[in-house]
């Protein structure tokens, strides 16, 4: 048998075999458990020119034009997460995942990142964002489409500005709002 992943968050312990999970599952969904619900707030901060980026060119659009450029290529993602704006705040987490520039009328970016939860009460949990991110509105809202851990079957949205930008550099700290159901 394979060895499990025990997460122990707000005093609950949750095992990833399929059997705990199974068994979670009916316990949980199949005797109409309630929903909970959570609000978090933390910080994501993306670095695409620094010496250690946290986003990385992995498919270039197939351009010299640089608005073509702009509107095509794809990221890889790994960034901290942290409770405030400041980099060096207390660290929670990784966003991790994709992004690509899709926008033609206006920047858009099409993501899919997981916020994987590695400090605090959530620790060993996920949540997973599916969605487009028109960058250059204040405020963002895209879709939570799932969990781990704790947030098994999250379902929730996620509102996200921007603290802080360089657009030559592509740096910025982004500012999350989440509201999280799961069981």
């Amino acid at each position: 048998m394979a060895p499990s992943l025990a997460i122990t968050a707000n005093n609950i312990d949750h095992e990833s075999t399929p059997e705990v999970v199974e068994k979670w599952f009916q316990d949980h969904i199949l005797h109409h458990a309630k929903p909970k619900v959570t609000k978090l707030h933390f910080f994501v901060h993306n670095n695409v020119s620094a010496n250690n980026p946290t986003s990385v060119l992995i498919a270039p659009a197939n351009s010299n034009n640089i608005a073509s450029i702009a509107s095509r290529s794809t990221y890889a993602m790994d960034a901290p997460i942290t409770v405030d704006s400041n980099p060096n705040s207390n660290f929670i987490g990784r966003a991790q995942g994709t992004f690509t520039f899709v926008g033609q009328a206006e920047p858009v970016l099409s993501m899919a990142i997981n916020l994987v939860l590695t400090e605090g009460d959530y620790k060993g949990s996920s949540l997973s964002i599916l969605g487009n991110n028109p960058i250059s509105h204040e405020y963002r809202e895209m879709p939570i489409l799932g969990g781990t851990g704790v947030f098994r079957l999250a379902c929730g949205i996620a509102t996200v500005d921007t603290v802080t930008i360089d657009i030559a550099k592509l740096n910025d700290i982004l500012e999350y709002h989440a509201i999280v159901q799961y069981y």
